[in-house]
């Protein structure tokens, strides 16, 4: 089971950080998609910041355990924010949503079963 775990940890932050670090540069596709969903460019930063924190927050649980589980429970809020934003304007383009959707989903459920049960 560690092992499933660590392989579903270590590729939820991998992609969380890249993400997080498209937001922190400036890169044109988050603020595309701030201007998408009718947000204001300022809060790339924070958003950028909060996917950072997810990801780093989630192989802390290799040693804390609470840590990532509450790391991964997070970044599905932060996820289900995205998907009403997109809704709340009509958007219908769900593809990159449901990748980090299902990879924050599947790094807490495998965070749940190796150290909760």
């Amino acid at each position: 089971m560690f092992a499933a775990y660590a392989t579903i940890t270590i590729f939820a932050s991998l992609l969380f950080g890249s993400a997080a670090v498209i937001y922190l540069i400036g890169h044109e596709f988050p603020k595309a998609q701030l201007d998408m969903k009718g947000l204001p460019r300022s809060w790339a930063p924070v958003l950028g910041a909060m996917l950072a924190l997810g990801a780093l927050g989630l192989p802390g649980g290799f040693a804390i355990p609470l840590l990532g589980t509450l790391a991964a429970y997070s970044l599905v809020l932060y996820f289900t924010g995205a998907l009403l934003a997109h809704l709340r304007v009509g958007s219908r383009k769900l593809g990159n949503w449901a990748l980090f959707f299902a990879t924050a989903v599947a790094a807490l459920g495998a965070s749940l079963l190796y150290h909760w049960s």
